[in-house]
């Protein structure tokens, strides 16, 4: 178990950390392999995204109360959300700007170079990974209507 490393949020909103005798200001816990290693291999990042450690089980090596902060801040950057309706898209200099419905509403966000942030988790469905680290899903998309099959496939 890990022991020396403390996170706490300073002011509110914040993630700070120590580890040791070294104070990081900002801290972000992001996932070095979210869909083929879920839950496995976290790193912990400075505020210019070099790495600080990599922990490879945080269930079983950071104490308990550590590990519920940083997956609380897990939960706000890996936000997954189902995509029950494409209502519009639209690509101006290699970005993509949608529109859509959501289990949670209707949602606007921006995404870049498609080729690397639209992944394909099986034949029907797909990933979509907004320029903030969000990820919008559509696990069937034949489950879509045509409006939104075909900004779909204009836009991928």
């Amino acid at each position: 178990m890990i022991t020396d490393i403390e996170v706490f949020y300073q002011p509110e909103g914040r993630l700070r950390m120590t580890m040791g005798d070294r104070s990081y200001v900002e801290v972000k816990p992001a996932w070095a392999a979210p869909l083929s290693q879920t839950g496995k291999y976290l790193v912990l990042l400075d505020g210019k995204d070099r790495e600080i450690i990599l922990i490879t089980d945080p269930t079983k090596e950071l104490k308990p109360e550590t590990w519920s902060l940083l997956q609380n801040e897990l939960q706000r950057r890996y936000l997954s959300v189902k995509i029950d309706k494409i209502l519009n898209t639209k690509t101006i200099f290699g970005s993509t700007y949608w529109t859509v419905m959501t289990e949670r509403g209707e949602r606007d966000f921006v995404t870049q170079s498609l080729q690397e942030n639209a992944q394909w988790l099986g034949p029907e469905h797909l990933l979509v990974i907004d320029v903030d680290g969000n990820r919008f899903e559509l696990p069937d998309i034949n489950a879509l209507d045509e409006e939104s099959k075909n900004h779909l496939f204009m836009t991928v």
